[in-house]
């Protein structure tokens, strides 16, 4: 909405904007139409992106897996991570 259709505008005109057009939506705050609007510079869209968070595993764990993968080579890592999954239990 910032430059929606005739002109652009600033970010507290978009937050009144916005409640003015969708009323029946939660309301936006200034701090979100900035967030948004950085997000959109700085990537170009403002599509979720899936964080790339990585699983903690501890020295147990990892030790397990090792010594698994070593009694069978060829045993997917899918199959490894439901098994290490089902003894953590």
């Amino acid at each position: 909405m910032i430059g929606y259709g005739d002109r652009a505008r600033t970010q507290c005109e978009v937050v009144r904007l916005f409640r003015e057009t969708h009323p029946d939506l939660p309301p936006l705050n200034q701090g979100t139409i900035s967030k948004i609007e950085a997000q959109y510079r700085g990537m170009g869209h403002v599509r979720k992106v899936p964080s790339k968070r990585q699983a903690v595993v501890d020295d147990d764990t990892k030790l397990n897996l090792l010594l698994a993968l070593e009694e069978n080579p060829i045993t997917p890592s899918r199959q490894l991570a439901r098994d290490s999954r089902k003894t953590l239990k």
